[in-house]
């Protein structure tokens, strides 16, 4: 399994930083320009990769204030799951961590690894932009 991580550090409170990231419709203010046909609800979303797949998601698990897990609906090209992880720093703000789970083979890590870190980094940016 290949893990790429990216964490960003929020002025906000935990309950805030949660609040937003629980909502999948909030997600798209996340993607960067090679995402396009975005379609969601609370629970789901659908979105197309510029030059590579079609993909809809949905929370597979949500631990208020801790986490939320989201795996696509249809069996993808390789086993992956989105969390995004949030932890109270003490201070008033919080740490978010967005974490991707990818099952790749040695091709698919050399073609894919790059691309899902630059996501996983371009997504933490933005909500830091976002949220503060």
């Amino acid at each position: 399994m290949t893990l790429i991580e990216s964490s960003a550090n929020i002025n906000l409170p935990i309950e805030k930083v949660y609040q937003f990231l629980a909502d999948l419709n909030n997600h798209q203010q996340l993607m960067p320009d090679n995402i396009y046909n975005w379609s969601s609800t609370a629970d789901q979303a659908s979105f197309t990769i510029q030059n590579m797949a079609k993909l809809t998601i949905h929370i597979s698990e949500r631990v208020e204030n801790e986490k939320l897990i989201a795996i696509p609906t249809e069996k993808p090209p390789f086993d992956l799951s989105l969390q995004w992880s949030v932890k109270d720093n003490g201070d008033g703000t919080t740490m978010a961590t967005h974490l991707i789970s990818a099952d790749l083979n040695m091709m698919m890590k050399m073609i894919a690894a790059g691309p899902l870190q630059k996501l996983a980094d371009y997504q933490t940016k933005r909500l830091k932009e976002i949220l503060g």
